[in-house]
């Protein structure tokens, strides 16, 4: 990924180690690792019967039981799948994007300003942020 970041610097003609960051934000564009996290998001949004729920699972009503379950997966290469990768994303969201989810284009428009204000260049990043906030 940080090769494609530094491929789409060098079509702005940037200096070798400029940050991209506001450019990009300043320009409103998503770079490579925004646009993979924002297409997994309006995947699941468009196929809801593809993932179950917690409540689906097990039943029980607890208080995570409307949020997609994360199947149980050791192999690296699932985990790094589409999927795997799409829920822990989904679930990452904040509530204020995550209630919109029923309407498609007004989630796809505040999920895109929510990319736009915080900037992240990989996915690992954008998890740790959201775990954070």
């Amino acid at each position: 990924m940080s090769k494609l970041l530094n491929s789409e610097c060098k079509v702005f003609k940037l200096q070798k180690r400029a940050s991209c960051r506001g450019l990009f934000r300043k320009l409103e564009i998503l770079p490579v690792p925004y646009q993979y996290i924002l297409s997994l998001m309006l995947f699941i949004i468009d196929n809801p019967n593809n993932f179950q729920t917690g409540v689906e699972i097990h039943g029980l009503h607890t208080r995570n039981k409307n949020q997609l379950f994360i199947p149980i997966a050791n192999l690296k290469s699932v985990q790094k799948g589409i999927t795997y990768s799409g829920i822990k994303i989904h679930i990452s969201l904040p509530s204020s994007i995550l209630n919109l989810k029923n309407d498609r284009k007004q989630f796809k428009n505040d999920f895109y300003r929510y990319l736009l204000n915080n900037s992240f260049y990989s996915v690992k990043e954008f998890l740790e942020f959201s775990r954070d906030n």
